[in-house]
């Protein structure tokens, strides 16, 4: 006989432990099925344990430019193997706060594989053994999985994932990145404020593509005058890997060729969605590209399964997955909550200097037709970015001419991931440029700078 619950949630990272333990909130009896660790990839293999590495790196940095804040560090220096323990220590402490989540809301945790057999049942195994489960009602938060170049697999030793690149045996001393969207750019700023050489190859036009093209530019200069060497418009023919690196062949934007000798390699080249194995192809799930199609509230094309996160459409957020878990969950115990506006959801780069966005980019704004205006303010201009010696950045917004909407917002600078969230609420609330030019912005902060961009969009920017 089957073990039957209201709800079985396949995969336990930030959309399927946030959609179980509001459906347990809800009153709904409830299963999780895991087959690694409690949080997934977010918590164990990504946001997290990246923070913290980014976070070793950005006090080293400081260590080396002691100087300009009138100290002296002798001889700075570090121990990869204490840097790496230190980030997986934050990842462990973390799962075991998911551990104490799922007990808290009376969530039964099942570990092991888990697979689709009929519609509302599912079978897990782990050791050779099989337990069998019932309910009316499964979402699949499966998430999602790097992706290989297909004339180089990763093998962890010269050519990594973001796995292997958060659990170094050595340091890289020449490192390549493929790929410059947020995780390629965070590793390479990482490993840059480490001491690495650091190369960067972008096939499209611009590196952080999904972003402002000013915020791209901007990021580009910043980087490189770090030290970095960006390629844009160009490709990696080939890897060729040895007992002491790799053989690169690049092929920049002229169409020229060239061979590099690196260390090592990231591949942040994107990423492939689970399905497979999990019983989607028996049940007739419709897919996208390997990814599930789902309406507004996490449905699938089969009654009674739903789906979530990395595995459904983009963005591919960790804040995203959970948010459609909460709604999947709400809708599933007959709630009626309202469907997510993905024009309002947040993305961050954690790199130095750090990058956040929401809503539409100036171009993708006028694309869409509207009449728009743009206000834009520099760090250079704030009084605390500049006591706190990090006066690179600004800060960018776009409005509707004709109504005042607030379509999107940039930004590119110290701590402006936490800053982002002032114009996602503004997004949420519908708020136009008067409502937020009457709001009291607190002094002296970095915060004082989105008062100023919104200023400079209708020309009243005072401090610049």
């Amino acid at each position: 006989m089957a073990d039957t619950y209201d709800l079985i949630v396949l995969g336990s990272g930030p959309g399927g432990y946030v959609a179980a333990i509001r459906a347990a909130q809800l009153g709904l009896k409830v299963a999780i099925v895991e087959r690694e660790l409690l949080g997934g990839i977010c918590l164990n293999w990504g946001c997290i344990p990246t923070k913290a590495l980014l976070r070793t790196s950005e006090i080293y940095h400081y260590m080396t430019h002691a100087e300009a804040y009138g100290l002296s560090v002798e001889k700075p220096g570090f121990d990869i193997a204490k840097v790496v323990k230190r980030s997986r220590g934050v990842a462990a402490q973390l799962n075991a706060g998911v551990k104490t989540l799922m007990k808290k809301n009376k969530i039964t945790v099942v570990e092991g594989t888990g697979t689709i057999t009929g519609k509302g049942r599912l079978s897990v195994e782990k050791d050779g053994k099989k337990t069998d489960l019932a309910a009316k009602d499964i979402i699949i938060a499966t998430g999602a999985r790097a992706r290989d170049l297909p004339f180089a697999k990763a093998d962890g030793e010269r050519i990594w994932t973001y796995r292997h690149a958060m659990t170094p045996k050595e340091v890289p001393t020449k490192l390549l990145v493929i790929g410059s969207g947020a995780i390629g750019v965070e590793f390479a700023s990482f490993y840059s404020d480490m001491g690495v050489d650091v190369t960067i190859v972008e096939m499209l036009p611009r590196i952080l593509p999904v972003e402002d093209e000013e915020v791209s530019a901007f990021m580009e200069k910043a980087l490189t005058k770090q030290g970095m060497k960006i390629f844009t418009g160009a490709g990696v023919e080939s890897l060729k890997t040895g007992a002491k690196g790799v053989t690169a062949q690049i092929k920049g934007k002229d169409g020229k060729v060239e061979t590099t000798e690196f260390s090592h390699v990231i591949v942040a080249v994107g990423i492939v969605p689970n399905t497979e194995n999990i019983g989607l192809e028996a049940l007739g799930v419709k897919t996208t590209k390997g990814h599930i199609d789902t309406d507004p509230m996490g449905r699938t094309s089969v009654p009674g399964l739903w789906a979530i996160g990395d595995v459904t459409a983009p963005p591919w957020l960790a804040h995203k997955a959970s948010h459609e878990g909460v709604i999947a969950a709400e809708a599933i115990a007959g709630q009626h909550p309202h469907a997510m506006d993905k024009r309002n959801i947040p993305g961050c780069t954690y790199s130095r200097p750090q990058v956040a966005s929401v809503g539409l980019t100036e171009a993708k704004a006028k694309e869409a037709g509207y009449e728009v205006k743009v206000g834009k303010f520099p760090f250079i201009g704030n009084g605390k970015a500049i006591a706190l010696g990090e006066a690179e950045g600004f800060i960018k917004t776009v409005f509707d001419a004709k109504t005042g909407e607030l379509l999107g917002a940039h930004m590119v600078g110290a701590e402006v991931t936490e800053l982002i969230e002032g114009y996602t609420v503004a997004k949420q609330l519908e708020t136009t440029e008067a409502e937020l030019i009457e709001t009291v912005f607190p002094h002296p902060t970095l915060s004082e700078m989105m008062h100023e961009s919104v200023l400079s969009a209708y020309g009243r920017a005072l401090h610049f």
